[in-house]
């Protein structure tokens, strides 16, 4: 069984960007509900299918699988919702890999860094452009940024300083 520990934050300023490649991502969920879903991923030129189970604390198990390309192509129109689009950049930081997500279409605007870790207690050492933590806030969960994208959000928090 694979698990999924991981914290995410948002991002402020912009000295992230000079940091990594940006690669663009879209995402679809096919099916979502009881905390539960299964997305289908283009990044790149690759495409995975994701099972993702509730989140306990700040871990869940995660099985993600390589799918061919055109396969997932042909997923995006059957997900449920609006695709999400984003440019994702992986950057190392403190011994651990960060990944900011620069969301586009009706998510514009958001940016979010998510880290994962072997462990829920593992210390992380925060780089200067991390900002407010939203690990556990369901707003910033993907699968729901399609059903409440954050242009409607009433309360949107500074994303960029």
């Amino acid at each position: 069984m694979a698990l999924e520990t991981e914290r995410k934050f948002l991002v402020v300023g912009e000295g992230w960007r000079r940091l990594g490649t940006p690669v663009p991502y879209a995402q679809g969920y096919l099916q979502r509900g009881n905390g539960r879903t299964v997305r289908v991923r283009i990044a790149g030129e690759e495409a995975f299918l994701t099972v993702k189970g509730p989140v306990t604390g700040i871990t869940r198990q995660e099985f993600e699988y390589p799918i061919p390309l055109k396969d997932a192509r042909a997923m995006l129109p059957l997900c449920d919702g609006p695709v999400i689009q984003k440019t994702r950049t992986k950057i190392p930081h403190g011994g651990l890999l960060w990944e900011v997500d620069e969301f586009g279409g009706e998510n514009e605007g958001l940016l979010i860094a998510e880290v994962e870790l072997s462990r829920p207690d593992e210390r992380v050492e925060l780089p200067d452009w991390v900002g407010a933590e939203v690990t556990g806030d369901a707003r910033y969960y993907n699968s729901n940024l399609t059903v409440h994208p954050f242009r409607e959000w009433r309360d949107q928090p500074r994303a960029r300083s």
